[in-house]
């Protein structure tokens, strides 16, 4: 129910922006997200500090919570190494694909710029899909595998545009899980993308 709730509603947003938003408004939106993405954290710094006992569960996790960024890194980077033949792209194009993450729009530009239109926009839209996806898997994974699982479709993602969802299907200390693991994966993308490039290219 929720996976289909996500998803009216990623489609409704799609459709006002095609026939019923002007691109004014489309503007204000998007000067706005940040803020919007702030008062969303806002609210769940304000959950975890209500919740007595989630910080002390966070707590236990100590070194482990490296663990989730690390394990979802090396799947998607082991993903582009499995996926290069069947992406028309060379192996150090295909391996900095899905470096990104969900990251689409950096992604994007930086494969544009190393690689060419072609794999720019590959990136783009490879990075878009599974930021689309995850709003209709993780509901199901929360639901049927377990909640730290359900981090891992967002990747890069899970302090920003999915964390909604995460809060709505999670718990708060997986939340906070999630933001850690946003942070970690962003901040690593720029660099596995050089690198791979680099040293396939």
């Amino acid at each position: 129910m929720m996976a289909l709730i996500a998803l009216s509603c990623l489609t409704a947003g799609v459709a006002c922006g095609l026939w019923l938003f002007s691109p004014g408004a489309s503007a204000w939106l998007t000067g706005h997200s940040q803020g919007m993405l702030w008062v969303l954290m806002f609210l769940v710094g304000l959950s975890v500090g209500m919740g007595k006992d989630v910080l002390r569960r966070v707590g236990r996790y100590r070194l482990r919570v490296l663990l989730l960024p690390a394990a979802i890194t090396g799947a998607s980077v082991a993903a582009g190494f499995l996926c290069a033949p069947l992406t028309g792209l060379g192996l150090a194009e295909s391996v900095c694909v899905t470096s990104g993450m969900g990251w689409y729009s950096l992604c994007g530009i930086m494969l544009t710029d190393l690689a060419g239109a072609k794999a720019g926009t590959v990136a783009f839209l490879a990075n878009l899909l599974r930021e689309l996806l995850s709003f209709v898997v993780i509901p199901w994974i929360a639901a049927r595998l377990n909640h730290y699982t359900a981090i891992a479709p967002a990747g890069a993602t899970s302090e920003d545009t999915t964390l909604a969802i995460l809060i709505r299907c999670t718990r708060e200390d997986v939340v906070v899980l999630a933001v850690v693991n946003g942070v970690l994966c962003s901040a690593a993308v720029p660099f596995l993308i050089r690198f791979f490039y680099t040293v396939l290219g």
